[in-house]
């Protein structure tokens, strides 16, 4: 009986280490600089948030800096601000021109970057997200890249910019990136070009055989009683005629 008792509790022993170490395991891939974009449809506009956890055990998190594409370039770059950081739109000009929604860019916002005061930089535990709105979004099926650089208040800069690769681990540094879908455009093309079905109508307004069966069905019954109720006043006639010849003899 000890010796079973000692294995079960070595077996749970084994159980909480397994699943303390995988908890630790999920925690930490997870605590990455990411970004999620509210609408990636190709040829409009979006909300790109960017949520930067503390990863530090010591120090805080005081910088970021994020870098935005110049291959697809975007014409439009507006930040939402963040109490108690600065942020700062740097500007540059293309290695060469691109077109963007018709029109030539030789310039375009190549980084962002946000800078705390010391009340609110980004300590244990914690995170901040920082978004900005940026547009025009390139074709559909483009995977739009966006490296981070976090800073530390000991001087440490993690450097978010290792590509993912399909079927390949997860790198330890990922650069935050996402893939543009189809343009609200041709989504609603699709949908106006499907064959349309109309359903048939339904609810108290709508016509139906049960309807005019019903309807038809009144109109015989009331042809019906009409009948019945002349052929009644006929036969009263009648007998009061013969009731009066009667009478008279």
């Amino acid at each position: 009986m000890k010796t079973s008792h000692r294995r079960t509790l070595k077996t749970a022993c084994a159980a909480t280490m397994v699943a303390g170490l995988l908890a630790f395991g999920v925690s930490a891939a997870s605590a990455h600089v990411n970004v999620n974009p509210d609408d990636p449809a190709a040829g409009g506009y979006t909300h790109l948030t960017f949520n930067v956890p503390n990863e530090s055990p010591t120090a805080k998190t005081n910088k970021l800096e994020v870098s935005l594409p110049t291959d697809t370039p975007f014409n439009s770059v507006s930040v939402k601000p963040v109490e108690g950081w600065t942020a700062e739109l740097v500007t540059t000009n293309l290695p060469k021109p691109v077109t963007v929604a018709g029109a030539t860019v030789t310039k375009a916002v190549s980084s962002v970057v946000w800078t705390a005061d010391a009340a609110h930089q980004i300590g244990q535990n914690e995170y901040q997200a920082f978004s900005i709105s940026v547009g025009v979004l390139p074709d559909a099926g483009t995977t739009v890249t966006l490296p981070a650089t976090q800073s530390y208040t000991d001087g440490t800069v993690v450097k978010w910019d290792e590509k993912t690769v399909e079927g390949q681990p997860e790198p330890e540094h990922p650069a935050p990136s996402f893939v543009t879908t189809a343009s609200d455009s041709a989504a609603s093309t699709a949908t106006t070009s499907a064959p349309s079905v109309t359903p048939a109508p339904s609810g108290p307004s709508a016509p139906s055989a049960a309807a005019s069966t019903a309807s038809d069905a009144g109109s015989t019954a009331g042809w019906f009683g009409l009948a019945a109720g002349l052929i009644g006043l006929a036969v009263g006639i009648t007998a009061l005629m013969r009731t009066r010849s009667t009478k008279a003899k």
